[in-house]
């Protein structure tokens, strides 16, 4: 296979897990450590953006509001032993930023379409839409295959 035909399989390979999956696990950091936070998520079509929320008030949004770069792990693991052979991961590193104006309008539209339960969260004065402009994903298969798709 190709270097293009490897690149659009391993696009369609993240569109399925990220299709699949509702929640990432974000980092941020604090001084001199990682934080961790599970956030519900929603990503474009072009794999170039992912949206999650956050109340304004939270150590995450403190950590990247002074540090804007971040990294999220989405994966697709059950927690078996086959997870071994057929789990797959991906770490994604980016930049986030709040949202405002029409790029929040446009985020908001993506982010509800998966999670239109949290139109009331989102809705709230209280609350920021974050997008992480996706630069590299780090994505492992089969336990230690891993592939990199830098955007």
């Amino acid at each position: 296979m190709n270097t293009k035909q490897n690149e659009i399989q391993l696009r369609k390979q993240l569109r399925d897990l990220f299709n699949s999956q509702r929640f990432g696990v974000l980092a941020t950091l604090e001084q001199s450590h990682p934080y961790m936070n599970l956030v519900a998520f929603a990503e474009t079509d072009d794999l170039k953006s992912i949206f999650f929320a956050t109340t304004r008030s939270t150590r995450k949004y403190s950590n990247l509001s002074s540090k804007s770069g971040v990294a999220m792990l989405v994966d697709n693991r059950s927690n078996e032993v086959a997870d071994l052979r057929h789990a797959i991961a991906v770490t994604i590193i980016g930049t986030a930023t709040e949202l405002e104006g029409n790029e929040k309008l446009d985020g908001e539209r993506i982010y509800l379409a998966k999670h239109p339960h949290m139109k009331e969260f989102l809705a709230s004065p209280t609350t920021a839409l974050i997008t992480l402009q996706i630069r590299t994903c780090y994505v492992v298969s089969r336990f230690q295959n891993v592939t990199v798709l830098n955007l």
